[in-house]
């Protein structure tokens, strides 16, 4: 295979990281509309992510957050995003560069991205992101979610049960 030295594969990732950037900046202006909500993987140990030392302990690689309802303070630069969410009802203020996203998903709208490897990570190469069938809704197995409602809740959140939304329309 003949070198690329145009580099497709960076500058697929940043497109993408890009899509990510542009729907967080949107709902920074106007909200979240209708169905739309943001499940949000990131790698909590890569550089620039500022996460409560509670939160590293407990997802130690990798974590998710849901913006849907009770989230604020969404503030969206080029590198990085930052987001209010109450965890254990303490509100924290989380930044997450977006190099450091392994997985992007709208369930409202079926939509998804999904990263297989973040630039700069120890003993990782990057690799080319993947457009998720618009059919479903991402899988997320792997790291263990932080749905709204836990977030607010006493309990250490449990891990989501992903069920197609196939299985709810009408035919």
């Amino acid at each position: 295979m003949a070198k690329d030295f145009i580099g497709y594969q960076a500058l697929t990732d940043a497109a993408l990281r890009g899509v990510v950037r542009d729907a967080l900046k949107r709902a920074e202006k106007q909200g979240l509309i209708a169905s739309h909500h943001f499940c949000i993987t990131f790698k909590t140990q890569f550089p620039g992510v500022e996460i409560p030392d509670f939160l590293r302990e407990q997802y130690p690689d990798e974590m998710m957050i849901i913006l849907q309802h009770q989230f604020s303070g969404l503030k969206v630069k080029d590198e990085y995003f930052q987001v209010t969410l109450s965890f254990r009802k303490i509100p924290a203020t989380l930044t997450v560069p977006f190099i450091a996203l392994t997985q992007f998903v709208d369930p409202g709208v079926q939509f998804g991205l999904q990263f297989q490897g973040t630039e700069g990570s120890v003993g990782e190469k990057s690799a080319s992101p993947a457009v998720l069938p618009a059919t479903k809704p991402a899988p997320l197995a792997g790291p263990k979610p932080v749905p709204e409602s836990a977030q607010d809740d006493e309990r250490p959140a449990a891990p989501a049960e992903v069920v197609s939304l196939d299985a709810f329309r009408k035919k």
